[in-house]
């Protein structure tokens, strides 16, 4: 249903029947005469069949053409500014109210117009004309203006990179709400535990979209069995490769899993956590090629990242772990969190090469990402991913300042790690700037006299 709310056909199809019942039912009123519209003639077409027939095929004829004309444009206009920023704003265009709507509103005023139009009679042909029918029909038309003024500037907006940069969070924060929970998750069994299982396979493949793990559980605790499934929500599945561990062995877990389970030719932000981080990453990955050389843009995607990190502080991922009576029955491999930094920072900072704004950027995000995460284990994970951004730096970096530089924001964030948001103003010692002589401890230099 999701899928269905999000097509970019739904509503202008919704659109253009209720046109077509609107333009039948006032034709109605029309010819039944049982409205007086006496005072509203001044309102109204006052003219003769003639002109009225004009007047909708006119309207007709210049809704349709508009539609064709604006939208071929605003397609080939979004498929350049695809190349920049991925095939994810095509998605966003696809699925935005506001272009929906203005479709709607064009196809369903041509639509209205060609049943009116064909309502209406001269003298010869018993003289009808639908007064009614044809001032809705202007209304229709001016509000078309209207909402090719507002799809203009609407549109304009949407292909700014900043636009879809935030919209994409927007889906990853809608994400975390839906995938994360309050409450620490039971831990998986021990490896040794599935010594003896049965190995499934799957014929199948595709992305699995969907997993019913509550039916699966069920399933599960009916026949007193516990299934490892060895392929999460966003996992491609391949044909003929193992995708459960039972054990002990059941004749009908294979029916069972795939029974619950739904796949596709595309992940799904539903199911998928890092989807939706991807979506943010490669906008930042594609800034960084040397075609588009813009690192503002992966600077704001790092900024967003960071983001969503520190909205995870008081939450918890998933394990995958089902409970039935005290004994596991169904372990699902969902995403945790060092996997999580690894689909946010890998690709970044391997695109980012010698570029030191980059990687003194993303220190800087763990940076504040650590000064609200106080996991030991979370806070471990991000000073690997630390150590890597400055591993790389030192080495691809020529510049002496710059990788000093890099180096500076890793102390900060070592001591971040260490002791808190306080630990930047203890008394230790950083590198100097070049030029400078002597050690300085970090309370005197300009970075914490800036601070005060």
């Amino acid at each position: 249903m999701a899928d269905l709310g999000e097509a970019f056909w739904l509503l202008p199809i919704l659109m253009v029947f209720s046109s077509l019942f609107g333009a039948f039912a006032l034709v109605h009123i029309d010819q039944s005469k049982t409205v007086s519209l006496s005072n509203l003639q001044g309102w109204l077409y006052d003219g003769g069949a003639t002109g009225a027939r004009t007047l909708l095929g006119t309207v007709a004829g210049a809704t349709i053409g508009v539609a064709g004309t604006v939208f071929s444009i605003t397609i080939a206009a979004l498929s350049l500014a695809a190349g920049q920023m991925g095939p994810r704003l095509l998605r966003n265009f696809t699925r935005d109210r506001g272009n929906q709507l203005t479709l709607g509103i064009l196809l369903g005023t041509f639509s209205y117009s060609l049943v009116v139009l064909r309502s209406i009679r001269t003298e010869p042909e018993g003289g009808f004309i639908p007064h009614l029918s044809l001032g809705v029909g202007l209304l229709l038309a001016f509000a078309c203006v209207a909402m090719l003024v507002y799809f203009v500037g609407h549109v304009a907006g949407r292909i700014s990179v900043e636009t879809v940069i935030e919209l994409v969070s927007e889906d990853l924060r809608s994400a975390i709400r839906q995938l994360t929970v309050e409450k620490p998750q039971p831990r998986c069994p021990p490896e040794g535990y599935w010594n003896g299982s049965l190995p499934l396979r799957d014929s199948r493949r595709g992305y699995l979209q969907h997993l019913d793990e509550e039916g699966l559980a069920t399933w599960a605790a009916k026949h007193r069995v516990t299934i490892r499934l060895l392929i999460g929500p966003g996992d491609y599945v391949f044909p003929g490769a193992t995708v459960a561990l039972v054990n002990p062995p059941a004749d009908d877990a294979e029916a069972a899993i795939r029974n619950a389970t739904a796949l596709g030719a595309t992940s799904s932000i539903s199911s998928d956590l890092r989807f939706a981080v991807r979506q943010l990453v490669e906008v930042a990955v594609r800034a960084l090629s040397p075609g588009i050389n813009d690192p503002h843009t992966a600077i704001s995607v790092l900024d967003r990242l960071g983001a969503a990190l520190c909205d995870l502080v008081p939450l918890h991922l998933p394990s995958g772990v089902s409970i039935r009576g005290s004994r596991p029955v169904l372990v699902v491999p969902h995403v945790q969190y060092d996997q999580l930094l690894g689909t946010m920072f890998h690709m970044i900072r391997q695109s980012a090469g010698a570029q030191p704004a980059i990687s003194i950027r993303m220190i800087e995000v763990m940076t504040q990402v650590a000064s609200c995460e106080r996991d030991p284990t979370r806070l471990s994970a991000l000073s690997h991913h630390a150590d890597l951004v400055l591993a790389d730096a030192s080495r691809l970096i020529a510049t002496g300042s710059d990788r000093r530089d890099v180096e500076h924001r890793h102390q900060l964030f070592i001591l971040m790690v260490r002791a808190g948001p306080m630990g930047r103003f203890t008394e230790q010692v950083l590198p100097l700037p070049e030029g400078e002589e002597g050690p300085k401890p970090i309370a005197e230099t300009a970075a914490f006299r800036s601070q005060r």
